[in-house]
């Protein structure tokens, strides 16, 4: 049986076993709605259900959730059977807390009776699946954006950054843009997603953008509830507050100048190697125009430091930079599990979840 890969995110979980070619085979949503038991109780939101999110820019944060998430996953999706479990390999994000880690490997070994269990990070998965081992990544998830560098399969963590800002915050900002200029509109948060999946746009540079806050098309769009929203120069504000956090009330520089800020600090020996290398992950990097933009951005930089945007091979799924991490673990999985380079039952038994720091990532 092939080993399964997870990347779980604070939006999206993305699993299946491992062929490297091929997008997951599942792909669901990490919140959950837990219905309580006492079904009786005349209140409407109770009996919707309360939302449960298990994960929380990119950190699990409710544990039970979190369990009956992968029960789910992998017995059910993926077939698993009890008392006759595969071996698992995770996606981490930058910066996963050390008992974090020891708690997930516990809760697999313990709870799940894996054979076989690896993890490593996000950023050098997807490097892996653009063919690099070296180069930088810019992941811009649901919940927040890292930055990478990563020099011969290890990242740089003193060059690295983590920024609490992902695709929500730029919902929410899509949402107040949008109440703006539709008062008797009533949004939910829901539709704005869909929204913004479905019109967002980065304008060619700044230049561009002003003009495109100056005159818009606007086009009209039916709400499912069938309210009629009207939607213009907002479109580009989502792509713009990468490039200019201000526009969320943040004083930080844009994602280009903090990518530029982290290869600075990596020793100019390894310069070129990252330089050469950049890798757009998210599915926000999917955006209309962010990567030519992204591109531009990088070119016009004041630094000497100009990162190139590699383009993935051919044969790899297309859309990859939405499940990047998951295709470099399955990548991964072909060579840590035939090598025996995992953790083992015994291993873990032997020397408790700590291992997992000395024998992964």
């Amino acid at each position: 049986m092939e080993a399964v890969v997870v990347d779980a995110g604070s939006k999206l979980l993305k699993a299946g076993f491992a062929i490297p070619d091929q997008p997951p085979t599942v792909i669901m949503p990490t919140q959950m709605k837990c219905v309580p038991e006492d079904s009786s109780v005349d209140d409407p939101s109770l009996s919707e259900g309360i939302t449960i999110d298990p994960i929380v820019r990119g950190f699990i944060s409710d544990w039970d959730a979190m369990e009956d998430l992968l029960n789910h996953l992998v017995y059910t999706s993926l077939g698993w059977e009890i008392g006759n479990e595969g071996q698992i390999l995770f996606a981490d994000p930058l910066f996963t807390p050390k008992a974090q880690r020891e708690r997930l490997v516990q809760l697999m070994f313990e709870k799940f009776n894996v054979s076989g269990f690896y993890a490593t990070e996000q950023a050098v998965l997807s490097l892996y699946a653009a063919g690099r081992i070296s180069g930088c990544t810019v992941d811009i998830g649901h919940g927040k954006i890292d930055i990478a560098p990563v020099i011969e399969g290890a990242v740089h963590h003193i060059a690295s950054r983590r920024f609490e800002l992902g695709g929500a915050d730029l919902t929410k900002l899509l949402a107040v843009e949008l109440g703006k200029s539709n008062p008797l509109v009533n949004l939910s948060i829901q539709d704005a997603e869909k929204l913004k999946e479905q019109y967002a746009n980065c304008a060619e540079d700044e230049l561009a953008y002003e003009k495109s806050q100056q005159s818009c098309p606007n086009e009209q769009h039916t709400l499912p509830d069938g309210q009629v929203i009207t939607i213009g120069k907002e479109k580009y504000t989502v792509g713009e507050a990468l490039f200019q956090p201000s526009i969320l009330g943040l004083e930080a520089h844009g994602i280009v100048e903090q990518l530029v800020r982290c290869i600075s600090t990596v020793s100019s020996e390894n310069h070129r190697q990252l330089l050469e290398s950049t890798v757009l992950c998210g599915a926000t990097a999917c955006m209309t125009g962010f990567e030519s933009r992204f591109q531009k951005e990088s070119n016009m930089s004041s630094s000497a430091i100009h990162p190139a945007v590699v383009k993935p091979p051919e044969y790899m799924p297309e859309n990859l930079s939405q499940f990047s991490a998951w295709v470099g673990g399955a990548i991964l999985a072909k060579v840590v599990f035939p090598q025996n380079q995992h953790l083992t039952k015994a291993d873990y038994d032997e020397n408790g979840p700590a291992i997992v720091h000395r024998k992964c990532f």
